[in-house]
């Protein structure tokens, strides 16, 4: 095979030229009509007579019956095998699964960067939202805005980009909107149609087909009053519905087909009175195809809103709420396998929730020393999720493997990572960091291949855990029910004591009644004794004139207490 290099030429890149020089093989079909074989030519096969003489010469061989019995030893042999054994069976099947599963299983979960995405503006932009190419992958679109409130750089470009992930060096095409793109999403029915939310608030889409600039906008006056966190496109049969939330608390309903304005609109007020002041600020949204009328909202406050978007009045689409986080909730993902468990990202945990219950998560992380930014499950394993953290470490968890700590804890970068978006097929997983970097991971096969009984084994734990916290939710309704029954029972006892009490006014009455009493005895009683002393002072002066007139010489009246003189002075004078 010779092979030629031509000169670069001026101005040219230089090229390769191959000559390769093949031989032609001609090729014939022919078939073979077997009737039946072993015959002699001088026999024919068709004569019954002959073939019966041949077989009586040949059976009276002594070869032949040597023959008969040596072999006939190994097709007894054969014989009991295949009844023994399938002989249409693969053999060692399930054994190479099973060495296959083991040697996954040995091997250590890890992942390595393939490629690097930086953004090529000069002004660094925060990678705030990834989308995977729905027809083969081998896209990735990049929204980039800076979320730093009245922080922007003057000359930020507004620019976002579609790259091929082959290719790190210029993305593949550029979109242009009014205003920073916060989200963007592919469209899972048609590949070149993409919706993005901008940081102004308007919603916007694009055909690739037709280049960078948006084909539709939104008008401002209808659209969000925020930025645009969260942009799904809906299941429907024209595949151009599609819905957006906001941190102005309301979620929207667009058809790109008219985007003047949303076709549904609903305020995220938890007393149901639509009031846009008192809405909940969303952050993430989730919607799940196999349920075409609900979906959730992830909020600021730390809250999970369950919404039932076919609700007869607006009062009723709010359904009800999830609380656990201590902080907004950045993602928001029903597990693909079995949606009625869904999981949350936010403050320093992910947490994985039940729609059976609404008082706490059925598992969660422990708390990290970094906040979480975002997270979502696997596509192609049940039990494994990821994470990314502000200190730039991608966390991969599997609850079947591990329950306190990740499966598998790597550093992309420095600066702290945003976004996190897998691969259909598990296999690569881009995260998006603050200065606008997003790397392309290719994780272990063992982290995307589905283990044996993997997905019934989820479904016990799911199950389990979901029991535990029934049985611990009833446990604690009843110790609130015996302490809301003991406050009644203390505040009737209180309310009891109130009525048999005086009131403060009577108090003061009775206090100044008995004050008046006592000062009324004292008086009383000075005056028996002041009494009393004039008594005494009387009979002691009349006793002494008695002494000196009435008494013989020599005879006198002894002074004593009033009582006895009383006494002494009634036995003198009868």
């Amino acid at each position: 095979m010779p092979v030629h290099c031509k000169p670069p030429q001026a101005g040219l890149e230089p090229q390769t030229h191959q000559r390769v020089n093949t031989e032609r093989i001609e090729s014939e079909s022919r078939g073979i009509n077997h009737v039946e074989g072993g015959w002699p030519n001088n026999v024919n096969p068709q004569e019954i007579e002959h073939t019966m003489r041949f077989r009586k010469k040949v059976e009276k061989d002594e070869n032949y019956i040597k023959a008969i019995l040596k072999l006939g030893t190994q097709m007894e042999y054969s014989i009991k095998q295949n009844n023994t054994i399938d002989i249409y069976e693969e053999y060692f099947e399930e054994e190479q699964v099973e060495e296959e599963e083991m040697t996954d299983a040995k091997e250590q979960p890890a992942a390595k960067t393939i490629n690097v995405f930086r953004d090529p503006n000069e002004v660094k932009r925060t990678a705030s939202s990834l989308s995977w190419h729905p027809d083969g992958n081998h896209k990735l679109a990049v929204g980039y805005s800076c979320l730093e409130f009245q922080r922007a750089a003057k000359g930020m470009s507004f620019d976002s980009y579609i790259w091929d992930i082959e290719n790190r060096n210029q993305p593949e095409l550029t979109l242009k909107p009014v205003s920073p793109l916060v989200s963007l999403e592919y469209n899972p029915k048609d590949s070149h149609i993409l919706l993005g939310g901008s940081y102004n608030g308007q919603i916007a889409y694009w055909d690739t087909r037709k280049g960078g600039q948006p084909v539709e906008m939104s008008a401002i006056e209808h659209s969000h009053r925020d930025p645009v966190y969260k942009v799904i496109w809906l299941q429907s049969k024209t595949g151009t519905d599609a819905f957006s939330t906001s941190t102005d608390g309301q979620v929207l309903w667009w058809d790109i087909r008219n985007m003047k304005e949303p076709t549904e609109r609903l305020v995220l007020d938890p007393s149901k009175k639509e009031n846009l002041e008192n809405a909940l600020t969303a952050v993430s949204l989730e919607f799940e195809t196999t349920m075409p009328t609900k979906f959730m909202v992830g909020t600021e406050q730390g809250l999970v809103v369950a919404c039932n978007r076919k609700a007869k009045t607006p009062a009723e689409k709010i359904v009800c709420t999830y609380s656990g986080h201590r902080g907004p909730i950045y993602a928001l993902q029903r597990n693909p396998f079995f949606p009625k468990y869904f999981l949350t990202v936010a403050d320093w945990t992910a947490r994985i929730w039940s729609e059976d219950i609404r008082e706490s998560s059925i598992m969660s992380t422990t708390f990290d020393m970094a906040y979480l930014m975002d997270g979502c499950w696997s596509p192609v394993r049940p039990s494994v999720f990821f994470t990314v953290k502000m200190d730039g470490t991608v966390d991969v968890w599997d609850f079947l493997f591990k329950q306190n700590n990740p499966t598998l804890s790597l550093k992309v970068c420095d600066e702290a990572l945003c976004s996190v978006r897998v691969q259909s097929n598990g296999r690569l997983l881009a995260c998006g960091s603050q200065l606008g970097t997003a790397t392309l991971l290719e994780i272990s096969p063992g982290l995307y291949t589905m283990q044996r009984n993997e997905r019934a084994l989820a479904n016990e734990m799911f199950e389990r855990e979901t029991r535990r916290e029934k049985i611990l939710e009833a446990r604690l309704r009843e110790i609130r029910l015996k302490e809301r029954s003991r406050l009644e029972q203390v505040k009737e006892e209180e309310v009891q004591d109130a009525e048999g009490e005086e009131s403060p006014e009577e108090l003061i009455a009775r206090a100044e009644k008995e004050f008046f009493q006592i000062v009324e005895a004292e008086i009383m009683k000075w005056k028996k004794e002041v009494e009393k002393e004039k008594v005494c002072s009387k009979i002691d002066r009349l006793i002494h004139a008695v002494n000196s007139v009435l008494l013989p010489e020599g005879w006198s009246i002894c002074e004593s207490p009033f009582d006895t003189r009383i006494q002494g002075w009634n036995k003198i004078l009868p």
